[in-house]
């Protein structure tokens, strides 16, 4: 069992950041060389390993990319007893456990179908364009991040964008201080699953602090990924008062450097930010999951405006859709102008024979086991619309605090999880 372990140390020194592709591809063409499978590679780096003549009923997948806090990380990990975690940075144990999980299998020549997605982390892009065959009826997904939990439905979401261009030159006749606003080593976290546990988001922190100093709005940039709360923001403002930290993270530091002339922006942008309800928008009492939310994940500062990224999600279309379209409507109010890129549908709750044979498998286990949906976008709600035919369930060993230099991942979780794992391969 230690294996999966070895396998996932050894996988976690391949670069891995969303968007980094080919050190992966490569260690998976050499592997599938050495172990008999064929190797197939599509133009959105999507990889299909398999048998040359695979009769396999089970499909295996995961992403291979991580969520990275920084360019070109490679999370150095750190094992205490039972918790690996990583110094500084995420540990990739979401989804680089579940990859794992598949080259275990791959070493024990299982006859499946190993598919290995690209660039989940940044809107699910290797899934969504997915060019390789899947033959096998069923679809063991391994992206979940609850030991005992079964998936069989999780959130659509959609991407929302708005830029404001509105800026100004004016004197300062005021006589206007410059401050310097800076926060950073926020907890962070997935703006899905973790969208409920009261963590700050550091562009609305920021957002706070200048609207109660009356600040102008001279740069601002924050945020790391569109599915992560954001953790370091920067903003330059200029203020007739000091302004005041609205968290014991911030730092404000007053520039010496006096100016004439201010290029200021939209007193808006900073007043969207304030006014918007960020988090949890409602609740799924049936499901006992989020239904709705929406979290403010990044703001650029640009040569021709202030770019905001916004990541919407619910566990029903229609009320996506009304998400949507509320928020681009307040946007839009506030002086923004507004695309949007739709994700990924709604995975509608689906028990079926394979979602309740895996249910006994688990329970042999885990009397604990039970079928649940999450608030979060898997790639099994765009395999379902792709392959109508594929029945899906997902599960994975318990992973705290994912996208978040928190993350850890129990060992004995990950084992626990391979055993229910093993089981499936030999009664499916």
């Amino acid at each position: 069992m230690a294996n999966i372990i070895d396998i996932f140390k050894e996988i976690t020194a391949i670069p891995r950041c969303s968007g980094t592709h080919e050190p992966f591809i490569k260690y998976m063409q050499n592997l599938s060389t050495k172990l008999g499978y064929i190797c197939l590679v599509d133009d959105y780096k999507n990889i299909l390993c398999k048998k040359e003549n695979s009769t396999a009923k089970l499909a295996f997948q995961s992403h291979y990319d991580i969520v990275c806090l920084s360019d070109n990380c490679v999370p150095q990990i750190v094992q205490n007893d039972d918790i690996l975690s990583a110094v500084d940075s995420t540990l990739g144990s979401d989804n680089g456990i579940g990859c794992s999980y598949m080259i275990a299998l791959m070493y024990e020549n299982y006859d499946g179908e190993f598919l290995f997605t690209s660039d989940e982390e940044i809107g699910l892009i290797g899934a969504n364009n997915l060019q390789l065959p899947l033959n096998a009826p069923y679809m063991l997904n391994l992206d979940s991040e609850e030991e005992g939990e079964i998936c069989i439905g999780c959130a659509g979401g959609v991407d929302i964008f708005g830029e404001n261009s509105n800026k100004k030159i004016i004197p300062n006749i005021d006589n206007l201080d410059l401050y310097e606003i800076s926060i950073s080593k926020l907890q962070g976290g997935h703006s899905g699953v973790d969208i409920d546990k009261n963590i700050p988001n550091g562009i609305k922190l920021i957002a706070q602090t200048i609207k109660e100093c009356d600040g102008k709005l001279l740069d601002i940039n924050g945020g790391e990924r569109i599915n992560s709360i954001p953790v370091n923001v920067k903003a330059i403002i200029a203020s007739k008062s000091t302004p005041v930290a609205s968290h014991e993270n911030m730092i404000i530091e007053k520039i010496d450097t006096k100016s004439e002339h201010l290029n200021i922006f939209d007193e808006k942008i900073i007043d969207f930010i304030y006014d918007f309800e960020n988090g949890v928008r409602a609740m799924n009492e049936e499901l006992k999951v989020v239904q709705n939310s929406i979290n403010l994940a990044i703001i650029k500062t640009g040569i021709d405006g202030i770019k905001i990224e916004l990541s919407a999600r619910s566990m029903d279309n229609v009320e996506l859709n009304n998400l949507k379209n509320e928020t681009v409507k307040m946007l839009e109010n506030y002086n923004f102008k507004v695309t949007t890129n739709g994700k990924y549908p709604a995975w509608k709750p689906d028990i079926n024979e394979f979602t309740s044979k895996v249910l006994e498998i688990y329970k042999k286990f885990n009397k604990n086991a039970s079928l649940q949906a999450i608030h979060a976008g898997l790639e099994c709600a765009i395999f379902k619309d792709k392959y109508s035919h594929i029945k899906v369930a997902s599960i994975g060993p318990t992973i705290k605090f994912p996208h978040s230099r928190k993350e850890q991942v129990s060992i004995k979780s990950v084992e626990n999880v391979y055993k229910v794992i093993k089981e499936i391969t030999e009664i499916i």
